[in-house]
């Protein structure tokens, strides 16, 4: 059997690649010494391309690409430590990265000098993956430009930025009681410059957000408030805005919080930093799901992870719906004041809680005004704060929410 197939099952940390159904293709059409160009290869190489963005020589690209994704005990543990990894398996990649290096620059290199479209690929999406171009040069250039030993620093330091498999492609996910973390394809792509007003919540956000990361004391954070106010917004532009810090979001719906302390225990073996993020979390008297997150945040005998926060918004600053007759000595209940603080009691156990009220008018206007200016609008500002105001009083009232809306309104009108 030839040198290059030999050689892959020979490696010790990326043994997945060699089960990749394309790279399995690939190892028969070498072994065979065909000389019949594989169109059927051709094809789905390029299919690879046009899903996942690669560019140039389309089979190296998405070689480099599994490595890149790969999670396997080097991309884990590398994940988990901060990059900090003993030095038996420092060796072992090393000798992994030794047998891709040449498999990609000499054994892959069979149709380089034949006029072949896979050669120089340019996939319809342009949008490049970053961390792709980055990698892209220590595994295409010869050895004498850069060291085995570093490729491994740069694989190490991709995998503390971005992690592996999932985490790699999303910032963020949704949890799926049979196939846990799912990423969330179309992610709102909204940034903190995107938020207007409500400065003052999106500072303490910003700074709570950023002691989390660096491994400071933090606080679980309940926004409450009125809607339409950005509760939602701010922490997924928090998100988007720390992805290369190591922040990733992890959406759990209410349902699921029967789960939650399946979920915590998942994030906390990875070395991420997640916010799990509880959107629109209310709960009336008969919901008794909210026991589940009480345990995880405060007074369980298993602690919270220390790579995991909680952020949740509601319209309800106490979350579980309370009735004038909690507060009535005389509504049958011996221990009423019992029952009073059982319903208090999850709100208290977030160290800080954000109240988001709706916009005054000149809040509104001010919003409409920087909106209008972030979007090139040429409507004289007087007549779009009128017609923002009859758009208010039609709709919602005022609201982040309802500004938004009468911006791409007039927008749309515009083309």
């Amino acid at each position: 059997m030839p040198k290059t197939y030999l050689q892959l099952d020979q490696l010790l940390i990326y043994r997945n690649i060699i089960k990749d159904k394309l790279v399995e293709e690939v190892c028969e059409f070498l072994t065979g010494a065909q000389s019949a160009l594989p169109f059927d290869l051709f094809y789905k190489l390029i299919q690879k391309s046009e899903q996942l963005g690669l560019t140039g020589n389309i089979l190296k690209s998405y070689i480099i690409y599994l490595i890149s994704l790969d999670e396997n005990i080097l991309s884990m543990m590398a994940e988990k430590t901060n990059g900090q990894i003993g030095a038996s398996l420092q060796k072992a990649a090393i000798h992994d990265i030794a047998i891709l290096r040449k498999f990609i620059s000499h054994d892959l290199s069979f149709w380089e000098n034949t006029d072949i479209l896979i050669n120089n690929y340019v996939p319809t999406n342009t949008s490049r993956k970053i961390f792709l171009e980055v990698l892209q040069p220590y595994f295409l250039y010869d050895h004498e430009t850069y060291s085995h030993e570093q490729v491994l620093n740069k694989l190490i330091e991709h995998y503390v930025s971005y992690g592996y498999g999932e985490l790699v492609n999303h910032t963020a996910f949704r949890w799926h009681k049979d196939k846990g973390l799912q990423g969330i394809v179309h992610c709102d792509p909204i940034r903190l410059t995107d938020l207007i007003g409500y400065d003052r919540q999106k500072n303490v956000l910003i700074k709570n957000t950023e002691s989390f990361i660096y491994g400071k004391p933090s606080c679980n954070v309940l926004l409450a408030g009125d809607r339409g106010t950005g509760k939602s917004s701010s922490v997924k532009a928090l998100v988007n805005h720390y992805f290369l810090n190591g922040l990733r979001l992890v959406e759990v719906a209410k349902q699921d919080l029967p789960y939650f302390h399946d979920i915590v225990k998942v994030l906390g073996n990875m070395g991420k930093k997640f916010i799990i993020f509880l959107d629109d979390l209310s709960f009336e008297e008969f919901e008794i799901e909210y026991k589940h997150l009480k345990s995880v945040m405060e007074g369980g005998i298993e602690s919270k992870p220390n790579n995991v926060l909680i952020y949740a918004t509601s319209n309800r600053m106490h979350l579980i719906r309370e009735n004038w007759s909690d507060r009535n000595e005389k509504n049958g209940d011996v221990h009423y004041s019992d029952t009073v603080n059982e319903k208090l009691s999850l709100s208290d156990r977030f160290g800080i809680t954000l109240t988001y009220v709706s916009p005054s008018q000149a809040e509104y206007l001010k919003i409409i005004e920087e909106l209008s200016a972030k979007n090139n609008i040429t409507i004289p500002l007087d007549i779009l704060k009128s017609e923002a105001l009859k758009w208010e009083r039609a709709h919602a009232g005022r609201s982040g929410r309802t500004a938004q809306h009468f911006i791409m309104h007039i927008l749309g009108d515009a083309r």
